[in-house]
């Protein structure tokens, strides 16, 4: 059953602040307040699903479409050659909020295994900054 109250749903409904780096029909980008590395970014679609499982089929493609924009937006933003996007299914996988969301990070894995999920507020400066960054990088695709 979907939680309404988790922290994804509250930013949807514009209950809570984000740094928002782009919104569609479907879609919302938002920077990570707990970013693993500078530039980690999030995209959930707006439909209410906890896992990807959960995810009407026909909503899938708008949702990847997001992510790759995305993701290649803070390629060009963070100036990486590489990004890891992750997604994980189900707390016991290690997903922290109960809506469906991908992670976009200008890191490799190897450097990603070295850093706590979810564990330190990060600089709100530093946040809005890197959203900035990512918003003029979406301009020029």
């Amino acid at each position: 059953m979907y939680d309404d109250q988790n922290v994804f749903a509250k930013i949807l409904r514009g209950e809570l602040p984000c740094h928002k780096v782009y919104e569609d029909e479907h879609t919302l980008a938002f920077m990570d307040i707990m970013p693993q590395v500078d530039g980690h970014t999030l995209v959930i679609p707006k439909y209410p699903a906890e896992t990807l499982f959960d995810l009407p089929a026909e909503l899938a493609g708008h949702l990847l479409n997001s992510v790759q924009k995305i993701g290649r937006a803070v390629k060009i933003a963070m100036q990486r050659e590489g990004i890891v996007i992750m997604q994980l299914n189900d707390q016991s996988a290690g997903q922290t909020v109960p809506h469906l969301h991908f992670h976009i990070m200008p890191t490799s894995l190897g450097a990603l295994s070295r850093q706590s999920h979810a564990q330190t507020m990060g600089d709100q400066m530093v946040i809005q900054q890197c959203a900035e960054t990512i918003k003029t990088a979406l301009d020029t695709l």
